[in-house]
């Protein structure tokens, strides 16, 4: 079970679901670089569960990509560590790697292969035989809006469309957990959407969990916005949650009357 930190900090925590199933625990994870002044991760312990997407929400330098990048294997924990469907990530990487996917902050693609034979390549990649990997395909250029992009090199797409793929590839194969960091970074508002349509649509069945720097994406898409800064985990829970415990503001609706239309302004004044 996590420990949410001192005590006068409780009241930011929202109580845990009891009738999801965990898919990550993290426990008390600690990470410091060599010559690091201070751990880049710090102490931190939450769970993620099945079925929901979970968001990191904090500035550059909070320790999210670090966070993640332990949850992948690609670091090493100094101290603590986690279990994604009860294997430990310190003995057992090999058999999580099987049901993860990751989609870092730069795209994985290969400028020289199209965009149906990366997501064949990744769906085999993950053991998926290959009958099943060409249906995959099929399902996955349909729910990308991109088959008339199927015979196209990745190099030629906009960037844009090769986020859209390097978030997709990370949900291929049957990957039960799924961890993206700042999926949207760096994308036009149009396919910054396509992206949150295709989270919302995958996230059935799996654990996500996404870094991200916008509050109103983490806002639309989560279901649990875990704030981290300096490594440690100052509050959880639903974004419902978090607005009761820090909002304070109101909604200020402005309504100009013209000749021939109204235009009507919602603002949110913030009081802090």
């Amino acid at each position: 079970s996590s420990d949410p930190g001192p005590p006068q900090l409780h009241c930011y925590f929202e109580a845990e679901p009891v009738d999801l199933v965990k898919g990550v625990c993290v426990d008390n994870l600690v990470k410091t670089f060599r010559g690091g002044h201070r751990p880049a991760v710090d102490g931190l312990s939450i769970n993620f569960y099945e079925g929901q997407i979970t968001a990191f929400l904090g500035q550059n330098g909070a320790g999210k990509t670090t966070a993640m990048s332990i949850l992948t294997g690609m670091f090493p924990p100094t101290s603590g560590t986690a279990t994604i469907y009860g294997k430990d990530i310190c003995s057992d990487m090999n058999a999580i790697r099987t049901a993860l996917g990751t989609c870092p902050q730069h795209n994985i693609l290969f400028h020289d292969l199209t965009v149906a034979e990366h997501i064949l390549f990744y769906s085999l990649l993950k053991g998926r035989p290959v009958a099943e990997a060409e249906e995959e395909v099929e399902n996955m250029l349909q729910d990308l809006g991109l088959p008339h992009k199927r015979h196209e090199l990745t190099q030629n797409l906009s960037g844009g469309m090769q986020r859209k793929l390097s978030v997709a590839l990370a949900f291929v194969g049957g990957a039960k957990v799924v961890i993206l960091d700042e999926p949207t970074s760096g994308v036009d508002p149009y396919s910054r959407r396509s992206i949150w349509d295709l989270l919302l649509k995958y996230r059935a069945g799996r654990t996500v969990v996404m870094s991200t720097h916008h509050m109103d994406e983490a806002d639309l898409l989560s279901d649990r916005v875990a704030v981290v800064s300096q490594g440690r985990l100052l509050c959880c829970g639903s974004p419902i949650f978090l607005k009761n415990c820090f909002g304070s503001g109101f909604y200020l609706t402005l309504v100009r009357k013209m000749k021939r239309q109204t235009l009507k302004v919602r603002l949110y004044l913030n009081l802090k």
